[in-house]
């Protein structure tokens, strides 16, 4: 059995969109608070966050991955929570 790196990469950025979801939710909600508040510093901090997670498919390290197992560490756990593959 072989392994096909392009489709591997394409099922990775989609886990890493489905676990997104649920943390860009979550991001919504500091930022209204931070709003509501008037913390700009807040909602700078918010707005950063929510752009990593949106940011994550797209992440050079998938890109540049040349075999599964660089593939598994390119999951972003500082901008993510734990990886899956571990």
């Amino acid at each position: 059995m072989t392994e096909d790196l392009t489709v591997a990469k394409e099922i990775f950025k989609d886990k890493i969109r489905e676990v997104r979801g649920p943390l860009l939710e979550a991001e919504d909600v500091v930022w209204m608070k931070a709003a509501e508040a008037n913390d700009s510093d807040g909602k700078v901090a918010s707005v950063a966050k929510k752009k990593k997670l949106r940011d994550a498919p797209a992440a050079a390290a998938i890109t540049n991955a040349v075999n599964i197992t660089a593939l598994k560490a390119a999951w972003d756990s500082d901008v993510l929570g734990a990886s899956p593959y571990k």
